[in-house]
């Protein structure tokens, strides 16, 4: 930012010239986009009180108890003595250190702010940083608010050498205590954030949003380039580069952050009890008996679970949930586009939502999220998503609909065997309400990955199978047009796997099925949810694991299919 005239420093300037496009901008109209460019949306870089002012309630805040650290504890010597260097700083910015961190609120939810300030000597981390930041993270623990940190930072402080690395060990305790405590964390990347704070504090928090074009990364791109001899690819470390490959949950505008933050601190403590504002949902109807389902041919069943125009996990958060907010990435490298889910408020119920989306009746949209098919990233981070919901006391909502698995190398490679079997483990030892709802297909592994649940119910044309009829006809028919007599000896639709107990209920759909009127579905869904929910919710964590466990455990031991039912044969 460059100011065009002189003016005090705390001033704004007449006019500012975009770094990005170069393009002139009133300086009134510039503090009106909250420092963002009009004509490209590059985002300027702000002080750190500039940053608590955009985001924090007016008239919220107050300082959170401040610590003296180790004063130059090398006694560090460059060009100049370290202490003149924090004088210089000090002085410039009008800060005591690189953080500032204060409690506030935001649309009156509280919190624990750390911001930091990119003035302040780069932004380094140092040992006052550190302290700060640790006693932010212990002020968020005592007063059981969430924390928010808002990084900008050139890595660890040189100057205090060995002393400000272990600082990242520090700050990530800190982190580590509010996780143990189940108190929300949350990160806001700006640019840049690299070196120590990228590996420790600003990474670690259960939800990471950055600004558009913000950097993030061990090392600065002309480290990389230096070190390995390679051009590296345009937009590389960039936000948005971040969320592709996973490292993000979201890039977020300046001025949609509040209100993105106001949605998330909402998570912050949830009760493990409704709101009592909040009427039961125990209305809702499940068919339980095998005998109020209807009879229906199991090809005819096949065809209706994939239908192209069925309700997908994004179509029914839409309609089910209030406050939705998706997350991204497996935190290791990639977003699958086939798993989506997030946090939302479900009759008032905070929750976590994960399920398979296939995408819409559009061929391109359908391939692009791989027809529901996930691939280990996609397992990998419906695991984080179900990790965060444990930590928060979230109820986990599963709704599952894919073919199975992503098959190929590039899943092989990845670990697609051990991410399933992970999801297994994990969903079998959640300390949290767990309902799984297979809305359409239920194929193979891929689908058991998501429903490993409390109580598993099954929309009314959905299906469940060990494999589909296609693949069993071709191994054991030894043709594909034996398709509908493996259907019908897999016992696949939703009255079979109600009578064999597979699951616990079946949700009905609205006449002619579900893609015939999505806002029925999800309302049908809806009730469905509320009454299994409100009969979880109560439990305590121990109840949950102990009937959990044992529902899957008698599977091939209690189940008995009756004499005298057709089968097909080979």
């Amino acid at each position: 930012m460059v100011q065009c005239d002189e003016r005090p420093a705390d001033r704004a300037p007449s006019w500012v010239r975009c770094e990005r496009c170069a393009e002139l901008v009133y300086g009134k109209r510039f503090g009106r986009t909250l420092s963002v460019c009009p004509g490209c949306g590059w985002h300027a870089h702000l002080t750190a009180p500039q940053r608590l002012d955009q985001l924090l309630d007016r008239g919220s805040t107050s300082p959170v108890g401040q610590v003296e650290p180790v004063h130059d504890p090398l006694e560090f010597t460059d060009t100049r003595p370290y202490p003149d260097r924090l004088a210089d700083a000090r002085a410039a910015t009008g800060l005591r250190e690189a953080v500032v961190c204060v409690r506030g609120s935001i649309e009156g939810r509280p919190l624990v702010v750390a911001a930091m300030d990119f003035r302040f000597l780069g932004g380094s981390l140092g040992c006052g940083v550190g302290a700060l930041i640790t006693e932010a993270a212990r002020t968020s623990l005592r007063q059981r608010i969430p924390l928010l940190l808002v990084t900008a930072s050139g890595g660890a402080r040189m100057q205090e050498g060995v002393m400000a690395l272990m600082q990242m060990a520090k700050t990530a305790q800190a982190l580590t205590e509010l996780d143990e405590a189940g108190v929300l964390t949350l990160s806001l990347i700006t640019d840049p954030t690299y070196g120590g704070v990228a590996a420790s504090f600003a990474t670690l928090p259960d939800v990471i949003i950055a600004e558009p074009g913000a950097r993030l990364g061990f090392a600065g791109p002309r480290v990389i380039e230096q070190t390995t001899g390679q051009r590296l690819p345009e937009g590389f470390q960039t936000a948005e580069f971040l969320l592709e490959h996973g490292m993000v949950d979201n890039v977020v505008p300046r001025s949609a952050l509040r209100a993105t933050l106001g949605r998330l601190l909402a998570l912050g403590s949830p009760s493990r009890r409704p709101p009592r504002d909040v009427a039961p949902a125990s209305s809702g109807r499940i068919l339980r008996r095998p005998e109020e389902v209807a009879q229906r041919d199991s090809w005819e069943a096949v065809r209706l679970a994939r239908h192209p125009e069925r309700p997908t996990t994004l179509h029914y958060a839409d309609h089910l949930l209030e406050d939705f907010h998706e997350l991204h990435g497996d935190r290791l490298g990639a977003d699958c586009p086939a798993i989506v889910g997030g946090p939302g408020r479900l009759n008032g119920l905070p929750v976590m939502l994960i399920g398979h989306h296939k995408g819409g009746p559009g061929l391109a949209e359908r391939q692009h999220r791989s027809f529901g098919m996930a691939t280990p990233a996609g397992y990998r981070k419906s695991a984080r998503l179900m990790r965060m919901a444990e930590k928060l006391g979230l109820p986990v909502i599963t709704l599952i609909d894919t073919p199975g698995a992503a098959p190929g190398a590039e899943s092989e490679k990845g670990g697609q065997a051990v991410a399933i079997a992970e999801n297994l483990r994990l969903m079998s030892r959640l300390k949290v309400p767990v309902v799984a709802v297979l809305t359409g297909e239920g194929g193979s592994g891929g689908a058991l990955a998501l429903a490993v649940a409390d109580r598993v119910l099954i929309s009314e044309n959905g299906l469940y199978s060990v494999i589909s009829p296609e693949g069993c006809a071709a191994i054991l028919w030894k043709q594909p047009e034996a398709a509908p007599a493996a259907a019908a000896a897999l016992r696949l639709d939703a009255r079979e796997l109600l009578r064999l107990g597979i699951v616990d209920g079946v949700v009905p759909e609205p006449p002619g099925g579900a893609h015939g009127d999505h806002a029925a579905a999800a309302a049908l869904l809806r009730d469905a949810l509320g009454a299994a929910l409100d009969d979880l919710v109560p439990y305590e964590p121990e109840r949950l694991l102990l009937e959990r466990r044992s529902r899957f455990q008698r599977f091939g031991v209690e189940t008995r299919i009756p004499s005298g039912t057709g089968r097909g044969t080979p």
